[in-house]
C-alpha cells in the first residue's frame, strides 16, 4: 500500500503542477496558440526524473524516491498524450512549420535536459 500512496501523492502534485502552467504561460507568456506550457512541463518533468535517475544510481536506497517524483511526480506532470494531441490539431490547422518546431523542441529539448539532470544526479 505504501508504493502505491507514494505514486498516488507524486502523480497528483505533478499533476497539480502541470495544470497551474497551463493556466499561468498562456496568460503571461504568449498570445500564441503554440503549446508552450506542454513544452515546459515535459522539459522540466525530463530534467526531474534525469536528476532522480542520477542521484540513484550507484546508492542501495532511493526506490521510494524513484517512485514518489520519478514515478508519480514527474508522470504526473509530463504528458506524451497532450503534446501528441496539440501536434496533431497544429497540423490539422494547416500550421506544418509549428507541428515540426514543436516535435524538434520536444524531443532535443527533453534529451538535452534529461542528460544534464542525469549529469548533476550522478554529482550529488
Amino acid at each position: 500500500m505504501k508504493v502505491w500512496m507514494l505514486v498516488f501523492v507524486g502523480g497528483g502534485a505533478g499533476s497539480l503542477l502541470r495544470y497551474l502552467t497551463g493556466r499561468i504561460i498562456p496568460a503571461t507568456l504568449t498570445p500564441s496558440p503554440f503549446p508552450l506550457a506542454i513544452l515546459t512541463v515535459n522539459v522540466l518533468a525530463s530534467l526531474v526524473l534525469g536528476l532522480v535517475t542520477g542521484w540513484i544510481m550507484g546508492r542501495t536506497t532511493g526506490e521510494e524516491t524513484r517512485l514518489l517524483i520519478g514515478v508519480g511526480f514527474c508522470g504526473g506532470l509530463s504528458t506524451f498524450s497532450s503534446f501528441s494531441n496539440d501536434t496533431l490539431l497544429l497540423l490539422q490547422n494547416g500550421r506544418t512549420g509549428a507541428a515540426l518546431l514543436n516535435v524538434g523542441l520536444n524531443v532535443s529539448l527533453c534529451l538535452l535536459a534529461s542528460a544534464g539532470g542525469l549529469s548533476l544526479g550522478q554529482r550529488l
